[in-house]
C-alpha cells in the first residue's frame, strides 16, 4: 500500500499509524439508536440505503472491507439524497464516535493545530488521494470536529 508520508509538526497524516484510531476502519465500535456498529464505516454505510435487509447485511458483516463491498454490490439501491447529505453523516458519526471513546478524543486532540489528512492514496474525496491534491473530506472534518470539543 503506498503512503505519503509521515506525521510531522504540520501535518497528521492517519490511516494505518498512530492516529489509525481516526479511520473509519479502526475497531472502535459506535452505537446509534440501541444500535451497535462494529465500526464508524459500518454506520456510514448504513446510511447509504433504506432497504432493511441491505441495512442488517452491513450491519452483521465481519469487517469495515465487507460493508464497503456489500455497499458497492447495492449500488442501485443508495438513497437519492445520498451525495447531498453524506458529508453531515460523517460528520454526526465522528461526533458519535469521539462522544463515545475517551482514546479516540485524546488522540483527535493530541493533533493540536495540525492539518490531519487521510493519507489515502486510493481516495480523493474522503481524502487526498493519489497525487495529494484530493478533497480530504475526513481530515476536514475531523478538524472540525477537533474545534468543537477542544
Amino acid at each position: 500500500m503506498t503512503h505519503h508520508g509521515f506525521d510531522n509538526d504540520k501535518q497528521v497524516l492517519f490511516y494505518e499509524n498512530e492516529f489509525y484510531c481516526l479511520s473509519n476502519f479502526s475497531s472502535f465500535m459506535v452505537e446509534e439508536n440501541r444500535i451497535v456498529y462494529m465500526t464508524s464505516e459500518h454506520l456510514y454505510h448504513c446510511k447509504k440505503f433504506t432497504n432493511e435487509n441491505i441495512i442488517k447485511e452491513i450491519i452483521e458483516s465481519r469487517s469495515a472491507h465487507d460493508t464497503q463491498k456489500i455497499a458497492i454490490k447495492n449500488i442501485k439501491e443508495v438513497r437519492p439524497d445520498w451525495n447531498d447529505v453524506r458529508i453531515k453523516v460523517m460528520k454526526d458519526i465522528l461526533v458519535l464516535k469521539v462522544n463515545q471513546h475517551p482514546y479516540v478524543k485524546k488522540k483527535l486532540l493530541d493533533t493540536g493545530n495540525r492539518e490531519i489528512i487521510e493519507n489515502s492514496w486510493k481516495d480523493d474525496f474522503w481524502g487526498w488521494g493519489e497525487n495529494k491534491n484530493g478533497q480530504n473530506m475526513l481530515g476536514k472534518l475531523w478538524m472540525e470536529v477537533r474545534s468543537e470539543i477542544a
